[in-house]
């Protein structure tokens, strides 16, 4: 079973403080990498943005029971003052599953 489902503010503060964390563990799909690449961005503005960044939205729900998935959003250094969306699913050990990047302005 996984965390459950949280509050904004509470994805909020769980996903900044693992992705702070020594401990931290990121897993990602495959078209993860492609987004970055198609928008100009590397790993180290996914990390900002999962590290500095807002859950603003209710989470939406994914294929296993308990687990949820936050879109977190933040500008970072290289993104030109655009917004980047970051789909997240946490396991509330310090693991996070990148599934998705976008622009926030294009959802």
């Amino acid at each position: 079973m996984g965390p459950g489902q949280w509050s904004t503010g509470k994805a909020t503060q769980e996903i900044n403080a693992c992705a702070k964390s020594a401990s931290l563990n990121i897993t990602f799909v495959k078209p993860v990498k492609d987004r970055l690449r198609e928008r100009g961005l590397i790993m180290g503005d996914a990390l900002y943005v999962l590290r500095r960044g807002f859950v603003l939205e209710d989470p939406g729900t994914t294929t296993r029971p308990g687990f949820f998935k936050y879109l977190i959003e933040a500008t970072t250094p290289n993104s030109e003052g655009r917004t980047v969306g970051i789909l997240v699913i946490p396991d509330g050990c310090c693991m996070l599953k990148l599934t998705d990047v976008k622009w926030r302005d294009e959802l």
